[in-house]
């Protein structure tokens, strides 16, 4: 007889390593249980179950006898019954999931109550008062859970009955609660659903409630946004109950073993006396933190300092636990990696280092290049002259504008047409799909473990939480702060950095790098086998690009440089000019110029190669646009504009029109304008090695690297060499100047011709927006307007090819072209120009098939840096790939 499939575990038979099976709260519950910390005995219902339960509409056969069994056992370990009326055993169903969803998915405490066990639970305990609120908190979590009753008309019965009474619900009296349960029982009849008193039923409607909350909108909606497959399921840990309402010796709270916004090796946490389940998490009440606790509980503060630092060092991370006290007794009631600020968890991983408990490369295996890309959001530039609305917690950092919106589901109908800051009396999971579309929260109550700072944080997104001093009135759509009144759609801005917030729009600008990220990245240059240059147009730009770490410049645009107020005018009677020496006299103003450029250029990357790219844009570009001439035409002929300048439009006019083409990108540009009309690259090779003999000559070494763009051909290069490296001898002193030329490998006949290209190129550099376009037959300006989005949205593609490179195509011909390239001439340098060149999987790829450099925007340096060294050790190390990731 075949064996049946086990769905349920006890806690004393799972560990950290079935986090699949049992989901992050269950194997947390079971390691904790293995190394003898003090947690709730209990039992978890796989995520197998809950796929066959999703998938079939039904429990799968056998698993409601094993969660009975497993029920059993538990009674007999807890000495009470479920369902027994005067010594009850109740229990929580809480969810996890394999990945950590913070908030994202449902649990329902204190199941097996009902109107004659909570008697057994008053008497057995001799506190009426609990009794009642753990009874009005059932109700209340499965009408909500369960039955999917309003939030809202719960909370207005409890808002109504602080105002009335003038004290928090924590002080709320067995009468007042009583009337709160009669009045919950009300909103059931409203809705045609009345409360289950079978605790069976109860227990079998709650499994049922959080297995189908994993396809809940909010969860989907995190899924999305956060990568995570949709095929894993969620475990249900069914946990004896532990109560933090029983009065003034019993609490609530979460702790992070570190400072989650900041990285400081502190334990931070937050409680709630006289409270329960999710009151901390959902910021209904602003809490009280760990110096508190050290005062009011000091053995409970002692026992939960000693737990931090035994599973920090057990699990080698920073740790999210959730706790009850329970009179006097701490209970642990889940663990797991916690979520934390980027520069936090770059700050972690480093102080992980320095104790000896993870290694340098775990630490840069730990740190995303997306995370590390948040480290650069912008922050309020204070001048001093700014007064603050109010401040609150600063939750997680960086600063955002916005208008003020008071729903998620307005957030939704405005959708990304508008910045929006959304506010709210307190976040709740139902917030995510709108949290996504806004800029940043904030919010008048919770902590720093409420929903809406843990979500912001693993958003990346600004929020100030806790703002005690302001007022939301969501019915209103209003927001009172002092004497002042704000509603919907007025701006404000959030920093939260320092917990500020202002009215208006206040100027931001981008952080420095502080010491630890700095440090990261050196680190990281260790590691890295890849060379990171910098694509930059000006002098400010390779600055830059240096002091985020370059080495080198991998495209200098050459035509950026004409388009100034000085020389666009020089560069159109060039375009314009109709003989050679007429062209010549322009390009003679032209080239001091370009010298001048080139020589900021080497000296700011003295030491480092600077390749510089001769123009390659069609010529008409730098021209007016035709209807613009055509209006000024107009206007002089109905007497509006000065005939004299009628000559000189007409002339322009005609050379608009001789540049038209069909399809411009694919036209008269690139080596091909160099090969018709060679003065032009003659000037800017001319200016090259000028520029280069003037910086050596002050004594600094530099290395220019000539690039000749659009090659599709072997010939051109072959002949525009020729021809250029005439010019550079013919300039004096060249031989000072070890200068190399190559080409820009944008055309897919390049690709599979480059062992006969490499005979004339010294270096390819892989331009990937002119291949991805004409790999696909994609223009990318159309293709983004009109079909992109469709094509993302319905599967068509997995990514979009202009962000990340597309390795089934575009990426079999860059393997091809290095493959031939290097047939040819074993030292040929290829790297990558385009602006994929920053984008880590892309990053990961050019590692792989063995190019030498990538070249990414200044700002994207730092994550280039990072990218380029976690490709090479997960490629020498592929164990390395399983380390957690933040």
């Amino acid at each position: 007889m075949a064996q049946k499939e086990k769905f349920v575990y006890r806690f004393d038979e799972g560990g950290k390593e079935m986090v699949d099976l049992l989901g992050g709260k269950g194997a947390g519950l079971a390691e904790m249980t293995k190394i003898g910390l003090n947690v709730p005995p209990g039992f978890t219902i796989t995520t197998k179950a809950c796929i066959a339960f999703l998938k079939n509409g039904g429990f799968p056969d056998g698993m409601m006898d094993q969660v009975m069994q497993a029920l059993h056992d538990l009674e007999q370990k807890v000495g009470r019954s479920f369902g027994d009326e005067k010594n009850p055993l109740l229990v929580s169903v809480r969810s996890g999931a394999p990945v950590s969803m913070p908030g994202m998915m449902d649990t329902v405490l204190n199941v097996g109550l009902n109107d004659r066990t909570v008697e057994g639970l008053a008497f057995m305990t001799d506190n009426r008062r609990f009794a009642m609120d753990a009874y009005r908190r059932l109700i209340q979590m499965f009408g909500e859970i369960v039955y999917g009753l309003p939030h809202e008309e719960f909370r207005e019965r409890i808002e109504e009955l602080k105002a009335k009474e003038h004290y928090d619900e924590d002080r709320f009296t067995v009468q007042d609660l009583q009337w709160l349960i009669d009045q919950y029982h009300t909103i059931y009849k409203k809705y045609g659903k009345s409360f289950p008193q079978d605790p069976q039923t109860q227990l079998v409607e709650s499994i049922k409630s959080v297995f189908n909350s994993w396809n809940s909108k909010r969860a989907v909606a995190y899924r999305k946004m956060n990568g995570i497959r949709d095929d894993m399921g969620t475990a249900v840990s069914i946990v004896a109950m532990v109560f933090g309402n029983m009065g003034d010796d019993s609490a609530t709270g979460v702790a992070f073993t570190r400072d989650p916004n900041t990285g400081e090796k502190k334990v931070f946490a937050e409680y709630l006396t006289n409270a329960q389940g999710e009151d901390v998490v959902a910021g209904i009440r602003t809490p009280k933190y760990i110096d508190d606790m050290k005062n009011e509980m000091p053995q409970v503060y002692s026992d939960l300092m000693k737990t931090c630092d035994i599973l920090e060092h057990h699990y080698r991370d920073m740790q999210d636990i959730e706790f009850t006290v329970e009179r006097g007794k701490l209970y642990l009631l889940q663990t797991r990696t916690g979520k934390r600020s980027a520069r936090a968890a770059i700050r972690i991983a480093l102080d992980l280092v320095d104790e000896g408990i993870i290694s340098e490369e775990e630490a840069l295996m730990r740190i995303t290049p997306s995370t590390f890309d948040r480290i650069m959001h912008p922050q309020v530039k204070v001048t001093g002259k700014e007064t603050p609305l109010g401040k609150g917690l600063a939750a997680s950092p960086g600063a955002a504008s916005g208008m003020i919106v008071f729903s998620s589901e307005r957030a939704l109908e405005i959708g990304k047409t508008k910045k929006m800051i959304l506010v709210r009396p307190e976040t709740t999971a139902d917030d995510v799909r709108g949290m996504a579309v806004c800029e940043g929260f904030l919010t008048q109550k919770g902590g720093m473990t409420s929903h809406a700072a843990v979500v912001a944080r693993a958003m990346g997104k600004p929020a100030v939480v806790g703002v005690e001093a302001m007022s939301v009135n969501v019915n209103d759509r209003t927001v009172t702060i002092g004497n002042r009144v704000f509603k919907e759609g007025d701006v404000v801005t959030i920093d939260g950095t320092s917990g500020f917030f202002y009215e208006g729009e206040l100027p931001v600008e981008k952080p420095t790098i502080d010491e630890y990220s700095s440090r990261l990245l050196k680190i990281a240059d260790r590691y890295r086998r890849l060379g990171v240059r910098a694509n930059a147009n000006t002098p400010e730009e390779a600055k830059l690009a240096r002091e985020n770490g370059a080495e080198g410049i991998g495209l200098a645009r050459t035509e950026r440089m004409f388009l100034g107020n000085d020389r666009i005018g020089i560069m159109r009677s060039m375009i314009m000019s109709e003989t050679t020496e007429e062209r010549k006299k322009y390009l003679d103003q032209l080239l001091p110029m370009q010298v001048h450029d080139f020589v900021e250029f080497f000296r700011t990357m003295e030491g480092y190669p600077v390749i510089i790219r001769l123009l390659d844009p069609p010529l008409h570009e730098f021209l007016p646009n035709k209807e613009d001439i055509l209006r000024q035409i107009y206007d002089i002929n109905s007497g509006k504009g000065n005939r004299e300048d009628l000559p000189y439009l007409e002339r322009l006019l005609k050379t608009v029109r001789d540049l038209e083409e069909f399809n411009p990108m694919l036209g008269f540009r690139g080596c091909r304008v160099g090969l018709v009309y060679p003065e032009i690259y003659d000037m800017q090779v001319r200016a090259i090695i000028e520029a280069a003999v003037k910086v050596i000559e002050e004594g600094r070494t530099i290395y220019p690297e000539i690039m000749i763009p659009l090659v599709g051909h072997h010939n051109e290069l072959k002949k525009i060499r020729a021809r250029l490296e005439e010019t550079a001898k013919s300039v004096k002193n060249h031989e000072k100047v070890k200068y190399k030329f190559g080409t820009m490998i944008e055309i897919p006949r390049a690709c599979v011709t480059a062992h006969k290209i490499a005979e004339y190129a010294d270096f390819f550099s892989f331009g990937t927006n002119d291949l991805t376009q004409m790999t696909f037959g994609y223009s990318r300006d159309d293709a983004e307007g009109k079909f992109m989005f469709f094509y993302l949205e319905n599967g068509i593609l997995e990514s979009d090819p202009f962000s990340s490179v597309d390795r089934d195509g575009v990426g079999e011909l860059m393997k091809i072209a290095v493959e031939r390239g290097k047939r040819t001439k074993p030292d040929l340098e290829v790297g990558i120009c385009g602006e994929q060149g920053g984008d880590p999987d892309t990053i990961e790829f050019c590692d792989e098939i063995g190019l030498d450099y990538v070249s990414a925007s200044p700002h994207r340096i730092p994550v280039a840096r990072l990218a380029a060294a976690r490709s090479n050790i997960a490629r020498e190390k592929p164990e390395m790939t399983q380390t957690a990731k933040y």
